[in-house]
């Protein structure tokens, strides 16, 4: 029997070693539609040439039987395209951007699940009366119509600070909404989506005990096969880690679930994994949802194989051979895992980053560890890509225990065991 070729969007090595420890694994080769390196920390997203590089190593290889992405932008965008053209399973690239625009997003949200979903309002960064023209009480949030990881994203609490943070978005905010809305454009989607002139999304506040939705559609069929917590950083707006299962009541997590199948058939979503970020307030008892990422989390995926003994790779694969996700059921080794992220707050440039020296040690003393250092030597903080606006993310460090409290402590012997050695623009101390 001939193996199944799988052509990945932003293959890399942490996700290919997920991907090969799969059951499924064995019947398929995978290979690269994209390297990560050439769509995370580049300059720019030259559409126009990913997509030809894309069809050119395709179509070198001579087969393709799947194309998937476990990444946002531009990752989620090409699926749909590359599977268009091939004649594969895949979501519509319509169905895609209903996800990734997040005003065409929420009007399409506002259909279904407008109880579920804050007040929300578009407008131009470059506006000069912008601030007037929202009328929204404060606190609330902006951020680009095309964004991902919190980019550019900013909490507002008065006039001026919404026109200081402007300055920061109209340096920027080109990175992703020009490539996004060159893809619109060519690919014909509404013109009054492609051709606005806001770019920019202002949204109330939502608050409680955050977590995200990870399920998949298949031929109109929703299911909901996971809910993980997101954890943060005190009272900052940065997440400190994720953790799975959720420890919200079944009974929450079953309105979650409801409030999902009805906002993913609304969307026209199918033949996709998805996962929905989420607030559940409890003072309110209601639940809101934040946005809506069609694709699976591959910062989800180590605690998933923790858990259940394989990764959520297995679902996106599956739906991208065309065929029915299977139960991932309970097989790993811990009841509960958790993704933490190592952050610092301020500026600076790193001058060294844990060895694998280091690491091999810490792995001897906790089990399955995973460490994942997202910086290299002399990189500037500043220059660093797809952070969110409010921190800057040194390492996520992957670790399953017997509960929470046996997760902290893992944790914290692994950020005394990891030496990052940063030359701050000021000194400060490191979280």
């Amino acid at each position: 029997m001939k193996k199944k070729q799988v052509f990945i969007v932003g293959l890399d090595d942490f996700n290919l070693k997920k991907l090969n420890n799969l059951p499924e694994a064995v019947d398929c080769d995978f290979h690269a539609a994209l390297h990560i390196s050439e769509m995370r920390n580049v300059d720019q997203f030259d559409m126009e040439k990913l997509i030809n590089l894309c069809f050119e190593r395709i179509d070198a290889h001579g087969k393709i039987d799947a194309i998937a992405t476990y990444f946002d932008f531009p990752g989620t965008m090409l699926v749909p395209v590359i599977a268009k053209k091939y004649g594969l399973p895949g979501p519509t690239l319509e169905s895609m951007a209903k996800c990734e625009n997040k005003y065409w997003s929420r009007l399409e949200q506002n259909k279904v699940i407008a109880e579920h979903i804050p007040q929300f309002k578009a407008f131009d960064p470059f506006d000069n009366k912008a601030y007037e023209k929202l009328s929204m009480i404060t606190p609330f949030w902006v951020k680009p119509i095309k964004s991902f990881r919190s980019f550019l994203a900013y909490q507002i609490n008065g006039e001026a600070q919404f026109y200081q943070n402007m300055e920061e978005v109209k340096k920027h905010i080109d990175f992703m909404s020009e490539p996004f809305n060159y893809l619109m454009k060519k690919y014909n989607m509404p013109d009054e989506f492609t051709n606005m002139e806001e770019r920019c999304i202002a949204e109330s506040s939502i608050t409680g005990h955050q977590c995200t939705v990870e399920g998949y559609v298949s031929n109109g069929n929703v299911v909901v096969y996971g809910i993980v917590d997101s954890i943060r950083e005190g009272d900052r707006s940065s997440f400190s880690r994720y953790e799975y299962p959720s420890s919200l009541p079944q009974e929450i997590q079953f309105r979650m679930a409801d409030v999902t199948r009805r906002v993913i058939q609304q969307i026209g979503l199918d033949h996709s994994p998805f996962n929905i970020e989420y607030f559940y307030n409890h003072t309110a008892d209601e639940v809101y949802l934040l946005e809506i990422n069609p694709r699976i989390s591959q910062a989800h995926t180590d605690i998933f194989e923790k858990i259940h003994g394989i990764s959520h790779h297995s679902i996106m694969l599956n739906l991208a051979l065309g065929q029915k996700p299977k139960t991932l059921g309970n097989n790993g080794e811990f009841n509960k895992a958790a993704n933490f992220m190592l952050r610092t707050f301020e500026p600076g440039i790193i001058k060294k980053v844990p060895t694998d020296a280091e690491i091999r040690i810490l792995k001897k003393f906790i089990p399955s560890l995973e460490v994942k250092i997202r910086v290299n030597e002399n990189t500037n903080l500043n220059e660093l890509q797809g952070q969110d606006s409010y921190s800057y993310e040194l390492a996520n460090i992957y670790i399953g225990g017997r509960d929470q409290k046996e997760l902290v402590e893992r944790y914290n012997q692994c950020v005394e065991g990891l030496t990052f050695d940063i030359e701050y623009d000021n000194p400060v101390q490191l979280y």
